[in-house]
């Protein structure tokens, strides 16, 4: 038992004497920026129509390419952090990154400005595992004070997760109403390279803990093709069809690759995501809930932002400023919800949270075409924002409970891409929802914002069952309060199977292909 104990990690990793409360503030900067990232590019896209002579149809691919690189190099970006050390991998990763935002700024073509955000996609997916595995280092889990901390900490990066989709949403309209759209990528470059340069000052080293002797090249060509292949067909369906040639050829190769990944990993000796933590109750119940979430709440932000600017005439910056409670109120929640977990158990403050967010969005689905902005948005988003931050930061603790040092990457990842699957397939399915009610609508004689209006309210009424559907696997599939692992208990089962993933908070990356689907009409 004491030759694979986890209690000698700190050292090896470099801990000791660090201290937590710079760590925990130069990760949360990091995680806010690039939250931060996906509102300010989402309220500047009208503008690259005018400013880089975008097509309407090409421009939903400044979204899309960030979210296929994200989505599809995740697990690798995990590995790789597990094989060369998180620190290292964490300061890689933001230097990439803000090179990519520079070069985004100074783009001459869609083409330049596409193949930015796709390298930033790729940096994201470096950044993200390294970083939350970091704060899972920082803060142990192995006696109860050390989860309380670490609850604390997990609250605080989901607050700031809230804080970075208000700010970003904020931010947007005004940079790129003073400075043009360029200002919304440059405003990345200090940011990044400033956290990059505290990074060994203030973080535990965080050094590898994969094995050295080999990298399973088969198991992340099949993982990632697989994954960004899935993304793709999610975002592209829109465009061609649910049915077209396309969309099934290109879903099956991808169903096909993933599963030859799941026989990849079950033969290769060093995989890249040990089948056996699949074992655990509570990893699985936290993964399977993450996703029914995730697909009704995503959806949310993209619909509320459509209804304000194309059917109650917001500009973009008064759009972002009306879709600011939903984030703060998810930042309250997210505060507080680590207090909650330890006093009623995580599976309790789940499912009321998912409860409270589906009657949240069952509330904003009844939006009208001449809507008032308290009753149909400000009261539903404060509602949404406050059940979803709750479940959202339970889910978190769940999903990483007792995850030693060699394991916290592979337990993050896995929630991190339940997540992001589950965001792009929820917008996916939800979009189709809303064209397809709002086309009817306009055949049965409606004006524009009276379809539109309809076809949304009913896209977000099928969220709030998504909503109950999480509420519903949250009882069944996760164990009660007192059923989390400990260390020990998968020491042994994992000691020698580590690897390295991490968290996508709610709101940061939401798929663009959409758009055309629901608002062009």
């Amino acid at each position: 038992m004491s030759a694979v104990a986890p209690s000698a990690a700190p050292a090896a990793s470099g801990t000791r004497g660090v201290n937590r409360g710079a760590a925990l503030a130069l990760l949360a900067v990091t995680q806010f920026v690039l939250v931060l990232d996906a509102g300010i590019v989402g309220v500047a896209l009208p503008s690259l129509v005018k400013g880089l002579g975008f097509a309407q149809n090409d421009l939903s691919w400044v979204t899309n390419a960030y979210t296929l690189m994200f989505g599809g190099f995740l697990l690798l970006g995990g590995r790789l952090a597990d094989y060369f050390g998180r620190r290292r991998m964490f300061m890689g990763g933001l230097i990439l990154f803000s090179v990519a935002s520079l070069i985004g700024s100074l783009s001459p073509s869609p083409g330049w400005l596409i193949g930015a955000r796709a390298v930033q996609g790729f940096a994201a997916a470096v950044v993200s595992p390294a970083a939350l595995s970091l704060l899972l280092i920082s803060f142990p889990d192995n006696t109860d004070s050390e989860k309380a901390e670490r609850n604390k900490a997990l609250g605080v990066w989901g607050a700031v997760a809230g804080a970075g989709g208000a700010v970003g949403l904020i931010l947007g309209g005004m940079l790129t109403d003073w400075f043009g759209w360029e200002a919304c990528f440059w405003v990345n470059v200090p940011i990044g390279v400033a956290a990059a340069l505290l990074a060994p000052r203030v973080l535990p080293v965080g050094a590898p803990t994969g094995s050295r002797t080999g990298f399973d090249l088969a198991g992340a060509f099949t993982v990632t093709a697989g994954l960004a292949g899935v993304v793709f067909v999610l975002v592209n369906a829109q465009k061609v069809g649910w049915a077209s040639p396309e969309t099934l050829g290109l879903g099956a190769v991808s169903v096909a690759l993933l599963v030859a990944f799941v026989v990849v990993e079950a033969r290769t000796r060093v995989p890249l995501v040990p089948l056996s933590i699949f074992r655990r109750p509570v990893l699985r119940g936290a993964n399977a809930a993450s996703v029914l979430q995730v697909m009704g709440l995503m959806p949310a932000f993209f619909f509320m932002t459509l209804y304000t600017q194309q059917v109650l005439g917001y500009s973009p910056l008064k759009s972002g400023l009306s879709l600011v409670p939903i984030a703060l109120a998810i930042v309250v929640a997210a505060t507080v919800a680590g207090q909650l977990v330890a006093r009623i158990g995580i599976k309790t403050t789940t499912v009321a949270g998912m409860v409270v967010m589906a009657a949240g969005l069952l509330w904003a689905s009844g939006m009208p075409a001449d809507g008032s902005y308290v009753t149909d948005l400000l009261l539903p988003q404060v509602v949404i924002g406050l059940g979803a931050g709750h479940a959202w930061v339970a889910l978190t603790i769940a999903g990483t409970a007792g995850a030693s040092e060699e394991e916290s990457g592979l337990a993050s990842g896995l929630l991190n891409t339940s997540q992001q699957v589950g965001g792009a397939l929820g917008l996916a399915i939800l979009a189709a929802v809303a064209s397809a009610r709002t086309s009817h609508l306009f055949a049965t004689g409606d004006n524009q914002a009276q379809a539109l209006s309809g076809g949304f309210g009913t896209a977000l009424l099928v969220g709030a069952g998504l909503g109950v559907l999480a509420a519903i696997a949250t009882v069944f599939l996760l164990p009660g309060k007192n059923a989390l692992p400990t260390v020990d208990e998968h020491a042994i089962e994992l000691a020698e199977e580590t690897d390295h993933i991490a968290i996508l908070p709610v709101g940061d990356v939401v798929p663009g292909g959409v758009a055309d689907a629901v608002g062009a009409k």
